[in-house]
């Protein structure tokens, strides 16, 4: 029987099914929270995270969760997630716990001592339905069997981060990253500004390790927008070099300075080069998140 802690199974970033292969996959809303398990056991509810930590203190809205499952004891996964004003999932909000946590569960891995992970994903998915009831602060969100593509052209409308595929008859493998599961993002592309770069490390010590980006503001000022530190292949990384050391001035161009961990190790050059970049979102404060370099702008 399962026991605390366990390592939930992971699913690796890809693309939608081809379409021959679409009606051999069920789709989910990819929820932007934290992974969570939870074990249920005498009316008593302990909360894992994917780093296998308890933190069932930091969730007390959560806590009464044992009473909306239908048996003693049971292993359920989820994603802790958080809303803002408008009703869209936050990251920052539920990095902030800024609003009431809501528990998304989307599998069960044990009921009463009985563990289902070697169940096939679509019977998983039934006794789920039948052992969690909806509450305030957690639910069991959809599914559907097909038609993924229309499924993530939904989410992409509503600005949610993107849907997951997963194969019908695919078991549940513990502390395993499978493409039975896979993770489909929708994503953004923007026009920023280069002002600088932070040093490299290991083997980017003779290039640089992210571009520090921004975005012109209305009044003239180049508003800082984080750093972009993935997208790189050597060939691209040997160019920028060239390009930024051509430009590189004394004065950081951001106004106002951006955050103090940025500033260490930071060269700053004069804002004439534009990139598009791809991201998730722009944050609140207007930051890039989970953002790749795609090509400079000529």
């Amino acid at each position: 029987m399962l026991r605390f802690p366990v390592e939930p199974m992971n699913a690796t970033l890809g693309s939608l099914p081809g379409e021959a292969d679409d009606d051999h996959w069920a789709y989910e809303i990819k929820w932007d929270g934290y992974r969570t398990l939870a074990f249920v056991e005498g009316g008593a509810l302990r909360l894992q995270s994917r780093r296998l930590l308890d933190v069932t203190a930091k969730y007390p809205e959560v806590g009464a969760l044992p009473g909306s499952v239908n048996a003693t004891r049971a292993v359920l996964d989820g994603e802790i997630v958080c809303f803002d004003d408008t009703g869209r999932p936050s990251f920052e909000a539920l990095q902030r716990h800024e609003t009431q946590a809501v528990y998304h569960v989307f599998d069960v891995l044990s009921i009463d001592g009985n563990d289902t992970i070697a169940l096939p994903y679509e019977q998983r998915r039934e006794l789920l339905g039948d052992i969690v009831e909806p509450g305030a602060n957690w639910l069991v969100p959809a599914h559907r069997v097909g038609d993924g593509a229309a499924l993530l052209a939904a989410t992409a409308e509503r600005g949610l981060e993107g849907v997951m595929a997963k194969r019908l008859g695919s078991t549940y493998t513990p502390g395993k990253r499978t493409k039975e599961w896979r993770k489909i993002k929708n994503r953004i592309r923007a026009e920023v500004v280069i002002g600088g770069y932070s040093a490299g490390t290991g083997n980017r010590e003779g290039t640089f390790g992210a571009l520090l980006v921004g975005r012109w503001a209305d009044d003239g000022r180049l508003s800082f927008a984080g750093g972009v530190g993935t997208g790189f292949n050597q060939t691209t990384l040997e160019m920028l070099r060239t390009e930024l050391r051509a430009l590189r001035p004394d004065t950081c161009p951001f106004d106002p300075p951006p955050p103090r961990p940025y500033l260490r190790g930071a060269s700053w050059v004069q804002p004439e080069l534009r990139a598009e970049i791809e991201l998730t979102e722009f944050t609140n404060i207007g930051l890039v998140r989970q953002s790749s370099f795609l090509r400079l702008i000529e």
